[in-house]
C-alpha cells in the first residue's frame, strides 16, 4: 500500500468516526423530514422520532405532558384568552431546535409553572401547520406533542 493510499484510508476512517460523533450529538444535517421508529424507547409504548435537519425531536402523547401544558394547549385551540402578553407572539427558532421555517411560522405560548411568579421556562410552540411542541427548559430541548 502506498503512502497516498494509506493516508486516504486513514482520512476516510477519521471522517467516518467524526460523522458518527456528530450524529450522536445531533449536529449532522438530514436534508428531509422523516418519521422513524424509536428503537431506544424506554417505554412499552411505540414512540416516533421526527428527524428534521440537525434536529431530533421525540414525540409524546399530550397526556404525558404536565397538566399546565395541556391547559395551555386547550387555550390555544379555543383562541384564548391568554394570561401573558407575549402569548401568541412569533417564535424565532434562533436556537434551531425546531425544523427550519419562514419567520412567523412558529408562535409561542407560556405554560404556567407552579410556584413561579414570572413566566418561567416552560412553553408551547405551535407551527403554521398543526404541529405543537413543548419545552420545559426554555428552548434547550423540545418534544412534539402527538394529537
Amino acid at each position: 500500500m502506498t503512502f497516498n493510499q494509506c493516508f486516504v484510508k486513514r482520512l476516510l476512517r477519521f471522517f467516518s468516526l467524526f460523522l458518527s460523533v456528530l450524529t450522536l450529538i445531533g449536529l449532522t444535517t438530514v436534508l428531509h423530514v422523516e418519521a422513524q421508529p424509536d428503537s431506544f424507547s424506554q417505554t412499552a409504548q411505540s414512540q416516533t422520532t421526527i428527524v428534521a435537519r440537525a434536529v431530533t425531536i421525540p414525540v409524546v402523547a399530550a397526556n404525558r405532558l404536565p397538566p399546565e401544558a395541556r391547559s395551555t394547549i386547550n387555550l390555544i385551540r379555543q383562541g384564548g384568552p391568554f394570561p401573558y402578553a407575549k402569548d401568541g407572539t412569533v417564535f424565532q427558532n434562533r436556537e434551531r431546535r425546531l425544523p427550519q421555517a419562514r419567520t412567523g411560522y412558529y408562535r409561542e405560548y407560556t405554560v404556567k409553572t407552579p410556584g413561579v411568579r414570572h413566566r418561567g421556562a416552560r412553553r408551547i410552540v405551535t407551527g403554521g401547520g398543526s404541529e405543537i411542541y413543548y419545552t420545559g427548559d426554555h428552548y434547550a430541548s423540545f418534544v412534539r406533542v402527538k394529537q
